[in-house]
């Protein structure tokens, strides 16, 4: 039994818990938000989950818990900002106050009643707690996402992530402090070894898109720098304390090489090189992924995209095992061999400025206005795009971007221009999505890992690669595909992508965006607290819980760049890449 505390008159709360203040009288409290005076001996900070009780008159007992979203200390009794030198000094009689305001999470039974002054208030732990936060009716689908500011474990409801009552995870934050994708990660291998999965973990799948340097290629590499108390934090959450286990990862060819290696500069195990022939490109009709700008479908050029698109696949034929391919019924002068993307564009280039031809591709009635904006766009994508799709490499056999062969597959993008990883992006994202449209069934899940979600869906304008990640935001959690979207500016997001997001995390903001009615979520004092939070700390809003919170997640058990490299402990899908001379060379701090 914990010893009561004289500013409390000597109560003990029930559960032996020492009260940490009593519910003032001075301010209203409601059945939806009250307010604690601290005790002299006592503190709360933000986000302390509190409890307290009210007897009803038939004998019932209701258990009324709450956040700490705010807290104010004051004097009593001074009237003037200088009041505190006297108060200081013992000339003017003054007492320290402090006021906590608590957001009332959950009452049971459910009888909304305020709670009375007076009443004892105390921490909730255990039991409590885990009522508190709704812990307790999640049952088998906890999802553990990192420490409160209790130092306990904070869970998110997995059924709001598996399509069983909603889907979709939205992480905000500014870049390089925020740890977006670090916790995107860590969410990753929480699903994974947590047991929300049961049987179904081996086959559950994830598409993750890395667009910022080498940092996501090192997943099954242990982390040097993991120390035991990160270690230990792991054990509270009931997690393995390692890196992935079963990664692939494809990266475009390097540039200049014949060869098809992988152009990567630090990794050399399980990787494969990408790209698609020119006879896959005319079959799959990829043409439309090629103006993947969202402004595109405003111009007026955009019906010729589809035309020609249909027009290659009608007329290819492939040539040879390297993916070449020959158009049929064009000029025999133009209709050769076609080994490369710019042979490619040449051949749309001479047969669209040909007005004789021009009718075999294009309808009449189109312009020589719009077939110029055409070819301008077209002719713009050769440079960019050159490296990915093609036809003069040896077909390496496992160069097609696929999510088969591993748990975890990583597509490096970082590489590439804006112009070539929107199109992989696109053309990848409509694969796998067709895959499980053709599975007909929700399970095994796909979770898709996309950063920048801001510059592939913007609020404004339309593209290829908008309409397929709407798509995934309304139909995706009844077809098992879950998008775990990242953006620097939730704002900037199209608007039915962040509503369809049924978990939202928000990092560091940025003041001014913090400020954007996108965060309403987040109360604000978390509002404010958000343009100071460090790396590792993350605002976490899910449906069962009406207050966000806060916690930190543990730093990555696995290396996050190569400076961080400890052991292998994947498994070898693929061919080695050349080692770099300067691999290891990476000074950067860690992400926190």
């Amino acid at each position: 039994m914990a010893e009561p505390s004289p500013a409390t008159n000597g109560e003990v709360a029930p559960g032996g818990q020492v009260p940490v203040g009593l519910v003032v009288g001075t301010v209203a409290a409601s059945p939806l938000e009250f307010s604690v005076g601290v005790a002299p001996d006592q503190f709360l900070q933000l986000d302390d989950v509190v409890v307290t009780r009210r007897k009803l008159p038939d004998g019932t007992e209701v258990q009324i818990a709450g956040v700490v979203t705010n807290v104010e200390a004051g004097h009593e009794g001074a009237r003037f900002a200088s009041d505190v030198f006297l108060i200081k000094e013992g000339a003017l009689p003054a007492e320290v106050s402090e006021v906590a305001e608590v957001t009332v999470t959950r009452v049971e039974p459910e009888v909304y009643v305020p709670p009375r002054p007076g009443e004892a208030v105390s921490r909730a732990v255990g039991e409590e707690r885990d009522s508190a936060l709704y812990f307790d009716k999640m049952a088998d689908a906890k999802v553990p996402v990192g420490l409160g500011r209790d130092g306990q474990p904070v869970y998110l409801n997995f059924e709001f992530v598996d399509g069983t009552r909603g889907g979709h995870v939205s992480i905000s934050g500014v870049s390089g402090i925020a740890t977006k994708t670090s916790f995107a990660t860590f969410l990753l291998h929480s699903i994974f070894n947590s047991g929300v999965l049961a049987g179904e973990a081996h086959n559950t799948k994830a598409l993750i898109f890395s667009v910022k340097g080498e940092d996501l290629l090192f997943l099954d590499y242990t982390n040097s720098r993991l120390t035991d108390e990160a270690r230990a934090k792991y054990g509270l959450l009931g997690l393995p304390a390692t890196s992935f286990r079963n990664v692939q990862v494809f990266a475009p060819p390097r540039p200049g090489d014949s060869s098809g290696t992988p152009d990567v500069r630090a990794r050399d195990k399980a990787v494969s090189p990408f790209y698609w022939t020119l006879a896959e490109f005319c079959e799959q009709e990829l043409m439309p992924f090629v103006f993947a700008d969202g402004e595109d479908e405003r111009s007026q050029y955009t019906m010729l995209i589809g035309q020609v698109a249909a027009r290659l696949k009608r007329d290819h034929s492939k040539v040879g095992a390297d993916g070449a391919v020959q158009i049929a019924n064009v000029d025999p002068g133009r209709g050769g061999q076609l080994r490369s993307f710019e042979q490619l564009v040449g051949l749309i280039e001479d047969e669209l400025l040909d007005e004789d031809t021009r009718r075999d591709w294009v309808a009449g009635s189109t312009s020589t206005g719009s077939v110029n904006a055409f070819l301008r766009r077209l002719r713009s994508a050769v440079r960019p795009l050159s490296a990915i799709i093609r036809a003069d490499l040896k077909d390496r056999g496992n160069r097609a971007l696929t999510t088969s062969e591993a748990q975890v597959t990583v597509i490096d993008l970082h590489n590439l221009p804006d112009r070539a990883q929107r199109f992989v992006v696109g053309v990848s994202l409509r694969q796998e999505f067709r895959r499980k449209e053709e599975m007909g069934t929700a399970r095994p899940l796909m979770f898709i890992v996309l950063d920048e979600l801001n510059k592939y869906a913007p609020r404004d304008g339309d593209s290829p690669i908008k309409q397929i990640l709407l798509d995934v935001a309304e139909r995706g959690r009844s077809l098992g595909v879950i998008l775990i979207g990242a953006q620097q500016t939730a704002s900037e997001v199209e608007r039915r992508i962040v509503a369809n997001c049924s978990i939202r995390v928000a990092g560091r903001l940025d003041p001014a965006e913090a400020a954007r009615p996108e965060y309403g979520y987040l109360p604000p004092a978390q509002r404010q607290r958000a343009t100071i939070a460090k790396p590792g700390t993350m605002f976490v809003s899910q449906p069962d819980i009406p207050v966000p919170l806060a916690i930190e997640f543990p730093f990555p058990a696995w290396a996050t760049r190569p400076a961080e490299k400890g052991h292998w402990t994947g498994v070898d899908t693929g061919p080695a890449a050349p080692a770099d001379p300067f691999a290891g060379l990476d000074d950067d701090p860690p992400p926190f």
